[in-house]
């Protein structure tokens, strides 16, 4: 659905243009040269703002949960949501979110396909956990039951199992060998087609964060002059929970769920790294805030505390362009400028 606004505030009747790329085509050219376009967060977005971009208009992705809220309407229809975004642009006060480049985008799957393939291989690795668990099978002999001679006890374990849970076991096994296999060639591809940057070795200095993990925050975070401090990016990885305040008590919850979860998902597998090498690192930074929040509030909060700290060092490691240093107090690398009101 189209309405446009033009310079003295009259709209034109709402349009419905079909989901149809020739139909979105010819639309666009009916359009006056440079127009600004709102278009909502759905799931198609891509395309969309390709053929704006290719018709010469100027896109600008619109956050709409952001937007319904500004524009004030009880009702929902798509008529009256195209109606408040023209009202929005035109005054200027469009909730916008950043566009990524058409080649980010794309390179951005590779590593955003691995991920939902590790997430099924941890599954995967967790049915067959449950399945011995049922039957009280345990081995204790190795540590990881999916290395070279975990495999083999394991293998010898299933024997054991009643005859349609072992062939659905046997089942996940060779389903865990395709992912496997299937997580190798992506990682090959990741490291052909992305080249390294220097964002991405400052980013490897990181306390926790590898090659693969380096390269997701890096194509996730795109330009970090974007964001105006380092709690901007932290809000915008999901590692911030939402806060409440009223009559002097202050309580914190959830994490919010509208943020980028493939850049919160890195720093949340960084920070799991680093819980697992705490002893190791029991003099750093990242290992003594763990231990710390642990104690206090749970390992769940602590990991998402030790992922903030991860995105904020992120910000001020790319924005000074050097490499993690351990915090030297309790200095931000960017204080935003206090302001004073006087009231009339």
């Amino acid at each position: 659905m189209f309405v446009s606004i033009n310079e003295v505030g009259e709209k034109t009747p709402a349009t419905r243009v079909n989901h149809s790329r020739e139909e979105f085509q010819a639309y666009l050219k009916t359009l006056p040269p440079n127009s600004l376009i709102a278009v909502e967060t759905i799931g198609s977005w891509y395309w969309m703002v390709d053929e704006m971009e290719k018709a010469g208009h100027k896109p600008r992705l619109t956050h709409a949960g952001k937007a319904k809220k500004m524009a004030g309407q009880l009702n929902k229809t798509d008529k009256l949501d195209a109606h408040g975004l023209a009202t929005l642009l035109k005054a200027g006060t469009l909730p916008s979110v950043w566009i990524p480049p058409g080649e980010l985008r794309d390179k951005r799957e590779l590593p955003r396909t691995r991920m939902v393939l590790s997430h099924i291989r941890t599954k995967l690795k967790n049915r067959l956990h449950a399945t011995l668990a049922k039957y009280n099978l345990q081995i204790e002999e190795v540590s990881d039951l999916f290395g070279k001679q975990g495999r083999v006890l394991l293998e010898q374990s299933l024997i054991k199992l009643p005859p349609e849970t072992k062939r659905a076991a046997q089942e996940q096994l060779k389903l865990l060998d395709q992912v496997e296999k299937q997580l190798e060639e992506m990682e090959k591809r990741i490291q052909e087609v992305v080249k390294e940057t220097e964002e991405m070795k400052l980013l490897t200095t990181i306390p926790g964060v590898g090659s693969i993990l380096s390269i997701v925050m890096a194509l996730e975070i795109g330009d970090v002059s974007r964001f105006p401090s380092p709690a901007h990016l932290a809000s915008y990885a999901g590692t911030v929970p939402r806060i409440h305040s009223s009559g002097g008590r202050t309580y914190h919850g959830r994490v919010r769920p509208d943020v980028n979860r493939y850049l919160k998902w890195a720093l949340v597998e960084a920070a799991n790294v680093i819980v697992l090498n705490q002893t190791r690192m029991a003099s750093r930074h990242v290992a003594q805030l763990y231990k710390r929040i642990r104690m206090k509030k749970g390992h769940p909060k602590a990991v998402v505390a030790v992922a903030r700290h991860l995105a904020e060092s992120s910000y001020c490691m790319l924005k000074n362009n050097e490499p993690y240093k351990e915090p030297a107090g309790k200095k931000n690398c960017f204080v935003q400028p206090r302001v004073s009101a006087t009231l009339a």
